[in-house]
């Protein structure tokens, strides 16, 4: 990197809470950032969850050099025994920051490429003294370019979530059924959403926390529109065992174990259906309009009104195609991160914290941070992107021994499924699926007072 190059400041692409963190921890290594957020407002994917209350305490979402930035504003730090709600985080903390952080935040600046300037992905040619450049437009499509000195993408994965279909691409009809699905989590304190779900049937796929708060919400929903129908279908693609729900009350997380039991009580007080082994080929519209799922296997689900896609998301690479990345061509996610993440392989307790070290790249001085570095895995935690911008803000600042340094202990899960992202039962009695012990069955669907739970 040459003498000019240093005086660049450090691109962060998105104004999460990830990449308002990273702004922080350069500022403390004194490096500039600039931060680029697609939305006019910072947090503007939090801000679509707004309604959804965090598995985190907010001793747990915070930043501390964050912390630092805020506190000769008369910041003050919420109970941080308390969850918050994404508005919550968003509006007490969050804009907060990047009011803070003034005008290294430049709002509705939508990133549409990146590379070094003057090399496009082929050349070798003293590649890394060459800044990196970064085009932008504007919601009235000005364009625009800047030049840094390194790009941190924290960019998440809100924008990209993943299909119904069970193939990873879009089932037949589910693009035309549009007007009937959604891919996240309703709102139903909010009137016309409620009515749009109320006295219906609604399918719910999935099988993480998004699926667990959809599920929950649908059930109290059911239980205040007593007698008008209100019911869900929840599918699944794997089958059921003692990973299904989560680490119950083995997790470190309780909310998190919490949002488990709480999908497992819809289904034992009979406001949910489970299908199993499940996973969709085609949506269709019956005569009456209502959706009818098909499943890879010819069966045909019940019609209903509603379908909840909560299926994960994944990462949008297109901006980044002009930059060698290293990335497993399973999860997306940086190749040294994705062993410690990646669900074919394990499910049990939680990810050994990481730095710059697992989220280089061939191109050098590149980092995906926070849940983008998991590609399609899921579980992310805040905490953990915390960790790593701490990481990597050290790393840009040449301090090395603080960079590979581990500043982090992360709460357990609870959760040991096995391996193998589809059911093997028989393996998994025998082996304990690679992992601990073999996942027990469970009988879901009994009476509540069957003591199931």
């Amino acid at each position: 990197m040459n003498a000019s190059t240093e005086t660049l400041p450090v691109v962060v692409i998105g104004a999460g809470p990830i990449g308002l963190a990273a702004a922080a921890r350069l500022i403390e290594r004194d490096i500039e950032p600039l931060v680029l957020e697609a939305g006019p407002v910072a947090a503007s994917a939090v801000r679509d969850w707004s309604h959804v209350r965090l598995f985190s305490t907010w001793s747990e979402v915070t930043d501390p050099a964050a912390e630092k930035l805020l506190a000769p504003t008369g910041w003050v730090k919420p109970d941080g025994a308390t969850y918050p709600s994404g508005g919550d985080w968003a509006e007490l903390y969050l804009q907060p920051l990047a009011d803070v952080l003034g005008d290294r935040v430049r709002y509705n600046a939508t990133v549409t490429g990146v590379s070094r300037t003057g090399r496009d992905r082929i050349v070798d040619a003293d590649r890394e003294t060459q800044p990196f450049v970064v085009h932008l437009t504007s919601p009235e499509g000005r364009q625009e370019r800047i030049f840094a000195r390194a790009v941190i993408d924290a960019s998440g994965t809100w924008s990209t979530p993943s299909p119904a279909g069970g193939s990873g691409l879009h089932a037949l009809g589910e693009k035309s059924a549009v007007d009937h699905i959604t891919y996240r989590v309703p709102d139903l304190k909010d009137p016309a959403v409620r009515a749009r779900y109320a006295g219906k049937r609604t399918a719910v796929i999935g099988s993480g926390a998004s699926a667990f708060t959809a599920l929950a919400y649908l059930a109290d929903l059911a239980k205040a529109e007593d007698g008008t129908g209100t019911h869900a279908t929840w599918i699944l693609r794997r089958g059921i065992s003692g990973s299904t729900f989560g680490g119950g009350t083995s997790d470190q997380l309780p909310a998190r174990g919490a949002l488990g039991l709480a999908a497992k009580a819809a289904v034992d007080g009979g406001y949910a259906d489970a299908v199993t082994g499940f996973r969709t080929d085609a949506v269709e519209r019956n005569a009456d309009g209502r959706l009818v799922l098909v499943g890879e296997d010819g069966r045909r689900l019940d019609p209903v009104d509603e379908v909840i896609v909560l299926t994960g998301f994944r990462p949008d690479l297109t901006f980044l195609d002009e930059l060698r990345l290293g990335l497993d061509e399973r999860l997306q996610a940086p190749v040294e991160l994705a062993p410690l993440i990646d669900p074919n392989q394990h499910s049990c307790g939680t990810v050994y914290p990481h730095g710059a070290g697992e989220l280089s790249h061939p191109e050098k001085d590149v980092y995906l941070v926070g849940m983008k570095s998991y590609g399609r895995a899921p579980t992310f935690l805040a905490m953990t992107g915390y960790e790593q911008v701490r990481s990597v803000a050290a790393a840009l600042a040449g301090d090395r021994e603080a960079a590979e340094r581990v500043e982090l202990t992360l709460p357990e899960t609870g959760v040991c499924g096995g391996a193998g992202l589809f059911d093997q039962p028989e393996a998994a009695e025998e082996t304990g699926g690679g992992c601990c012990a073999a996942p027990a069955t469970l009988t879901i669907g009994a009476p509540a007072s069957s003591g199931g739970c």
